[in-house]
């Protein structure tokens, strides 16, 4: 019975790295929205790039090649590219 809190506490570090594991994951493109690189702030881009593999990971403000999803048409205005 010795074992029964320590398999507990595995099973629960087990669940507690696998749920942030999938909050870090890709973000769904929102219908009437389009990709607009260059205006991301650190730490809030949309996905992964060359650089790393998930949303929120940016490390610098702006970087070119950084996305964030923006509605369609309004990508320019905002100062992004709608291209790498």
């Amino acid at each position: 019975m010795k074992q029964a809190p320590l398999n507990a506490a595995i099973a629960g570090l087990l669940a507690l790295g696998l749920s942030a594991a999938v909050s870090a994951g890709p973000v769904e493109q929102p219908k009437g929205s389009e990709k607009c690189y260059g205006i991301a702030k650190a730490g809030k881009n949309d996905c992964g790039t060359a650089k790393h593999a998930c949303a929120a990971e940016a490390k610098t403000d702006n970087d070119p090649t950084e996305w964030k999803y923006v509605a369609k048409g309004t990508c320019e205005q905002a100062g992004g590219k709608t291209k790498k």
